[in-house]
């Protein structure tokens, strides 16, 4: 049988040569039913509740013995879901109102969850929490059936486990002395199994969409995680081919490590800051060890999106407090609420909008809301007093927002003062995710102290074009030159006043991207804390002069496919 190249996500780098495991959960349906015994269902769902919760605390003992305290913090997050007494409040009143059995309940209610959480597509890391209560309703469900889950922690053998997807108990339990790597049909980058499957350091290839429907049990596999695809039925010409790219990589990697407390600086010994982006205070753990110089994009949003209601100021400063103290006086920028579009909050009712990613969102909330900015600034202005906090304002499209912005700011870092409250003197910057404002960008670069480029957006604006709409995807191309000119435009403009030009879009840790950035100038890249390394050693390889060139030969191109072939004529 011939070899056939599955192509996914590359979600965590390394090469995996094995047999596949297939990890297919059991049946979890159930018939629809009117029941008469309310008060039963409800005594069925907390004994359920219970004992996923006992399951839980036994799997979370073993991720600490497997992976440490910070990864297996994840079953926090779980045990805290099945302890919500909202949620559980809302499957309660769903058995006695509309008569239904706990199965049922529960399905519905946490779907609703779900749906939230998955609709949020300008935000990976909040869309990815929506396997966290898969996860948890996959676990009480099959309590309420009667049916046991698979038991990953059984694997005795080397294998590359093949899953439609890997939830984190499935990936906590998982033995790195058998389990070389995994491939799921769904997933990013950002979901928890993912950011496991880096802290196990094996390889992952995830949303190839098919892999469970072509991978059978047992069959020979090669899993390139580097590259983000799977070989079936490998010849032997190809197995030792990625023998020896796996040899190469470990070497590589080891090189890579000794990189953690060096200077981010190019061949010609210029430097730039390699910045982390985080979700949450846990996220430090790997902005550390991965050697960032600083948090480049603190997103805010998970204290709203993981609150029942508006989170209080003392809650929000000691999130912010707990992160700026952890980076130990290296920069710190948090980006003020970011929620609409696509992210939701059940707390807060939105308009109906027939295209809410150019509606009522981000900056525009705070502004119409201002007792709810007024709470996150003076949380933000009094963390500020323990370290080097930059806040940072989100869909900003008019100077007459900044100004708005910056008016508010500076009102409450007055009354702190007046209240003897301890406060810093944070920097205020704009992410230039809007046209309007890139193109304007000699005018902001007067009045801001930085400007970081949100390029997910500004593609995605700038070309009309939904990146997760199959149908126009190919539009999403970050090396269009007209996206390019953009991003020159606001560091050319940022220079000229004698500001800081950063980006914290995923076009700051993309490998092609870097050396045209480099050429730029740009002054900060952020990116996820697992590419900084990788970023860092290329820097080395790259001559700021002869990227200028290429930088310049890139936005006088005339496709997103001929720039791609300069990158590779100048530096692959």
């Amino acid at each position: 049988m011939p070899s056939r190249v599955l192509n996914g996500i590359a979600a965590s780098d390394g090469v995996a040569i094995a047999e596949s495991y297939r990890l297919v959960d059991p049946d979890l349906s159930f018939d629809k039913v009117k029941i008469s015994d309310v008060n039963a269902q409800a005594t069925r769902l907390s004994a359920a509740l219970v004992a996923s919760k006992r399951e839980l605390a036994q799997i979370k003992e073993h991720a600490i013995q497997t992976m440490g305290e910070d990864e297996a913090a994840v079953f926090d997050a779980h045990l805290a879901i099945l302890s919500d007494p909202e949620m559980i409040r809302q499957i309660v009143k769903q058995i006695r109102d509309q008569r239904v059995s706990a199965e049922e309940a529960l399905t519905v209610v946490t779907d609703s969850y779900v749906k939230l959480f998955e609709n949020m597509q300008d935000n990976p890391y909040m869309r990815e929490r929506s396997g966290d209560i898969r996860d948890v309703t996959k676990r009480v469900l099959a309590h309420l059936l009667g049916v046991e889950l698979p038991n990953p922690a059984l694997i005795d053998h080397e294998v590359i486990v093949v899953a439609h997807d890997l939830t984190p108990s499935d990936t906590a339990q998982l033995d790195r002395r058998f389990v070389k790597g995994f491939i799921t049909d769904i997933g990013g980058r950002t979901s928890h199994s993912a950011i496991m499957s880096r802290t196990l350091e094996i390889p992952a290839v995830v949303g190839t969409k098919e892999a469970t429907s072509l991978i059978e049990d047992g069959q020979p596999l090669i899993l390139d995680g580097i590259h983000g695809q799977a070989i079936l039925q490998p010849t032997s010409t190809e197995r030792q081919e990625y023998h020896d790219m796996a040899i190469d990589y470990q070497t590589q990697r080891i090189e890579w490590q000794k990189l953690q407390d060096k200077p981010s600086v190019t061949k010609d010994g210029v430097h730039h800051v390699l910045a982390a982006n985080i979700g949450t205070p846990e996220d430090l753990t790997a902005v550390k060890t991965n050697g960032a110089e600083g948090v480049g994009l603190f997103r805010s949003e998970f204290l709203y999106m993981n609150a029942n209601n508006w989170p209080t100021e003392d809650d929000q400063f000691e999130a912010y407090r707990t992160v700026v103290q952890g980076m130990a006086g290296k920069p710190v920028v948090v980006r003020t609420m970011d929620i609409g579009g696509d992210k939701g909050l059940p707390y807060l009712d939105m308009p109906k909008e027939m295209n809410p990613f150019m509606g009522y969102r981000a900056i525009r909330i705070s502004l119409s809301k201002t007792a709810i900015f007024r709470t996150q600034l003076r949380a933000l202005l009094r963390a500020s007093a323990y370290g080097d906090l930059g806040i940072m304002f989100p869909m900003i499209a008019t100077l007459d927002e900044f100004r708005s912005a910056k008016r508010i700011t500076k009102e409450e870092h007055q009354k702190l003062l007046d209240d003897d409250v301890p406060v810093g003197d944070p920097q205020l910057g704009i992410m230039v995710e809007v046209p309007a404002a890139a193109i304007l960008a000699d005018q902001f670069a007067k009045e801001v102290d930085f400007m970081s480029i949100g390029t997910n957006d500004l593609i995605g604006y700038s070309m009309a074009a939904d990146r997760t709409n199959e149908r126009v995807s190919y539009l999403y191309q970050p090396y269009n030159p007209a996206i390019l000119r953009l991003i020159k435009h606001v560091i050319d403009a940022c220079h000229q006043e004698g500001k800081i030009a950063a980006m914290c879009g995923e076009m700051a840790g993309d490998q092609l991207a870097v050396p045209i950035l480099v050429g730029m100038g740009l002054d900060e890249f952020s990116m996820s804390a697992t590419s900084i390394l990788k970023t860092r050693a290329l820097f080395r390889r790259l001559d700021s002069a002869k990227m200028a060139v290429l930088a310049d030969k890139a936005i006088h191109a005339g496709t997103n496919e001929e720039v791609i072939k300069l990158v590779d004529e100048f530096v692959f």
